[in-house]
């Protein structure tokens, strides 16, 4: 075989390449994306016109001489409060009182069924009357054998007979007047009355329902009839820390506030410290007298009390309260969160006390200290560390 022929053969055996491609862009493509998502949000942060817009109030301090030492919440209580029943199983067939009347005392609040009691009342009279008769035909009789006897006309047993006679018959009218009494007394134990003057709270029982006393009742029997309460004897009962209770004096002013009236500051002053603690809460029971009564003030309203005296020597200053509108706080009952707007116009969200709450502004016991700024407005939108725009 020539040279020319292993040439030719040699290329016919030579395999045939593709060219390479070109090297892939596709991690560039990503780089670039990362880095413009960067520069939108360095943009949105540092260009004002992209950060959320909030308005920005101040904390208000509030007046001293209102300022207190000790804040407790507790609620409004009676001290005179009675849930009346009868004395004696019976059928209601009258109740003259709704919730919310006035009653005295002594009105008749609620009969029972008295058609039994009056006719075993009517049974004992006719009783008394009888015996009655006995004793005045043996009386007459008496007196003359005592006569006789002392004129030597009849002998000592006759007398003494007669007396025997007598004293029978008296025995039997006393045990009948007896009967008579205890009649009087079942038919009176039928009409229910008030103990003292106050207003109907609860109307338990209904004509037609049977009541009874609590040992005595049973099943749907009810045991109750109504509730009334001394208005005049409302208080505020409030459980004060036991770590804080030195700084109560029994006769220090206060000032109540209640939930459903937080603008409204009620005139108290301290009645008592009960004189015992509850270990499972590490609390002390305080009462406060209500000094302006009013008919907007009802049992069992949540209230909360500002001790204003502290007694000598018992330290505490009064805490530092201030006050926002009530758009700046997210309310969760007792506390609360707000956003402070920090130099930079980044948030800051903290946690406070929350005072008496109105319509129109909030008071922060703890939390927030006069001259902060606070944002205001739609809070749920916002988060810690959020940069702002304050409107103007």
């Amino acid at each position: 075989m020539n040279q020319e022929n292993k040439s030719a053969l040699l290329d016919s055996l030579r395999i045939e390449r593709k060219p390479a491609h070109a090297p892939s862009h596709g991690p560039w493509i990503i780089v670039g994306i990362v880095l413009l998502a960067a520069l939108a949000v360095g943009g949105w942060y540092f260009w004002p016109n992209g950060r959320i817009t909030v308005h920005a109030v101040t904390a208000q301090a509030q007046d001293p001489a209102t300022a207190s030492g000790l804040d407790a919440s507790g609620y409004v209580v009676a001290r005179r409060k009675a849930t009346l029943s009868a004395k004696i199983l019976g059928k209601v067939t009258e109740v003259n009182f709704e919730e919310g009347d006035h009653v005295k005392a002594g009105d008749i609040v609620a009969r029972l069924d008295d058609s039994n009691y009056r006719a075993a009342l009517m049974e004992a009279e006719a009783k008394a009357r009888q015996a009655k008769a006995a004793l005045d035909n043996t009386a007459p009789i008496y007196a003359r054998y005592q006569k006789l006897k002392s004129e030597g006309a009849i002998s000592t047993d006759a007398v003494e007979n007669q007396r025997l006679a007598f004293d029978n018959a008296r025995t039997a009218y006393d045990l009948a007047r007896a009967e008579v009494g205890t009649a009087e007394s079942y038919l009176r134990d039928t009409m229910v009355r008030a103990p003292f003057s106050g207003i109907v709270t609860v109307k338990v029982a209904q004509i037609g329902e049977v009541v009874a006393p609590q040992a005595a009742g049973g099943g749907d029997t009810r045991t109750g009839i109504i509730t009334i309460v001394d208005m005049d004897s409302l208080e505020v009962q409030v459980d004060v820390s036991e770590n804080y209770i030195d700084r109560v004096k029994v006769g220090g002013k206060a000032v109540i506030h209640l939930d459903a009236y937080p603008d409204w500051d009620i005139p108290g002053q301290v009645l008592a410290i009960i004189p015992t603690a509850d270990q499972s809460k590490g609390t002390v029971e305080v009462r406060v007298a209500i000094k302006a009564k009013d008919s907007r003030i009802l049992p069992q309203m949540a209230a909360r009390v500002a001790f204003l005296d502290m007694p000598a020597g018992g330290a505490a200053a009064p805490v530092a309260r201030v006050s926002v509108p009530v758009q700046a706080v997210q309310a969760h009952g007792r506390t609360g969160d707000v956003f402070i707007i920090k130099d930079d116009n980044t948030l800051e969200k903290r946690s406070v006390a929350l005072g008496p709450v109105s319509a129109q502004t909030a008071v922060i016991l703890s939390g927030v200290t006069a001259g902060e700024t606070l944002a205001s407005g739609e809070l749920a939108r916002l988060r810690d560390g959020d940069r702002v725009k304050i409107a103007q």
